[in-house]
């Protein structure tokens, strides 16, 4: 009986020295999935962030043309150049815009006219619109729109 006493003990010994190797290797396996999912869960914050200074930039320019369009100065004789720039918001300084406006030239009549006393006037709006990142080592996001506008004004008169 003796022996077979001592043979419990050696199964018993084999026994904890395995549940110890598989409770390790189960131990490293969730350690590494846990890493993988802080991986995953960082990546998909800084996507959203971007995504979201994406999306910032775009309105900014978006505001930059609505403000050219509402506030322009729609003169053909002068040469491009930049009109506005600034903050798209003034509660958000750190999105601003550029506003281009540049006379595309003019046509005898606008298409549908028969009257020969009003001619029409081309523009180009550009604006550039930036969402700035303080304090980080990632770009800026920018956007640009291209607008065009078309203005039918009376022909000034030669004869006079």
């Amino acid at each position: 009986m003796k022996n077979f006493s001592s043979r419990n003990g050696l199964s018993r010994a084999r026994q904890g020295g395995a549940a110890l190797v598989i409770g390790l290797i189960l131990l490293v396996v969730l350690t590494l999935l846990a890493v993988s999912g802080m991986n995953t869960a960082s990546t998909e914050l800084r996507m959203a962030g971007n995504e979201q200074f994406r999306k910032r930039a775009f309105e900014a320019s978006e505001a930059g043309i609505e403000r050219g369009l509402a506030q322009g100065p729609f003169n053909p004789n002068t040469p491009p150049a930049i009109v506005a720039a600034g903050p798209a918001d003034a509660a958000v300084p750190d999105d601003q815009y550029s506003l281009l406006i540049t006379p595309a030239g003019a046509t005898a009549a606008p298409p549908g006219y028969s009257l020969k006393t009003f001619s029409a006037e081309h523009f180009t709006i550009q604006s550039q619109g930036a969402s700035l990142r303080q304090g980080t080592t990632y770009q800026n996001a920018a956007s640009t729109h291209l607008q065009g506008l078309f203005l039918v004004v009376p022909m000034l008169d030669s004869s006079s």
